[in-house]
């Protein structure tokens, strides 16, 4: 059904209003940190900051070694993501295109895993990780990402089961084992999904912060969400450095989301167009 011209003007200003209302926090909170401490507690707050302070930035990056933080936060996010990627989509290939006994009944069990919430095996994991050494290193945080994600094997099976069989038919006529169709065939086609699901582990490991405070002791192993939690004390928080490394941490979310959201679109849309 095609729009009159006065019906799209009424929906562009109802979706600026409305985009108007989710920004305006956010550039709220990229012009408080140019402002001063008094002025970002003043009553009542300006929009502007009467001096601009551009040195906020490094004096709040240089106030604690983030530049580790930045990298270790890095080190951590892409290799739980290829782990996540890589992993999942192995799972999902075999539940989607391979039949053997009990098939629906392991999927259903995996899938109950999600109804279990990380608080309950939060204390086991903290012992196992233990009992191997691992405490205070990166390894709790990357390599259980390596066996698989439930939700995200779900998302990889659903996109799989649309595909036909008519492509792995070919390749196993052509001599293909099934590793070759899963990482030649199907990894390929499966490239909208993928991006989808490291975008979406990638938000949560960047912003993760109960999982490095559990396992994570010297502060040279601390992640960026770590360190932006330290400038808040018992009585007093920094307001503007916290601020200001705020501003740091969300900009790789949204440049990758930026490049990826087309992607994304198509990962949701279906395997096949």
């Amino acid at each position: 059904m095609k729009m009159s011209k006065k019906s799209k003007v009424i929906l562009y200003i109802l979706l600026t209003i409305v985009a108007v209302y989710f920004l305006a926090p956010f550039v709220y909170m990229l012009l408080t940190t140019f402002k001063t401490e008094g002025e970002a507690i003043a009553y009542p707050p300006s929009l502007f900051p009467k001096d601009w302070h551009f040195e906020n930035y490094a004096e709040a990056w240089s106030s604690q070694p983030f530049g580790t933080y930045f990298l270790n936060s890095v080190l951590v996010t892409v290799l739980t993501t290829a782990g996540t990627i890589l992993s999942s989509s192995l799972v999902a290939y075999g539940f989607a295109r391979f039949r053997f006994r009990g098939k629906n009944i392991l999927f259903m069990i995996l899938l109950a895993t999600m109804m279990i919430p990380w608080d309950v095996t939060m204390i086991p994991q903290y012992m196992e990780f233990n009992l191997f050494g691992w405490i205070n290193t990166l390894l709790p945080l990357i390599v259980p990402t390596w066996f698989g994600s439930a939700y995200y094997v779900f998302l990889m099976r659903q996109f799989l089961m649309g595909i036909p069989k008519d492509y792995e038919e070919a390749a196993r006529l052509d001599g293909a084992n099934a590793f070759q169709i899963y990482w030649k065939i199907f990894m390929p086609i499966l490239k909208p999904c993928l991006i989808m699901v490291g975008v979406l582990n990638m938000l949560t490991v960047w912003n993760d912060y109960l999982g490095p405070l559990i396992f994570l002791q010297d502060r040279t192993k601390y992640t960026l969400a770590l360190g932006l939690a330290s400038f808040k004390g018992v009585h007093t928080t920094a307001i503007i450095p916290m601020l200001c490394i705020t501003v740091v941490m969300i900009i790789p979310p949204i440049l990758v989301f930026i490049f990826a959201q087309r992607y994304i679109v198509e990962g949701t849309s279906g395997s096949i167009k």
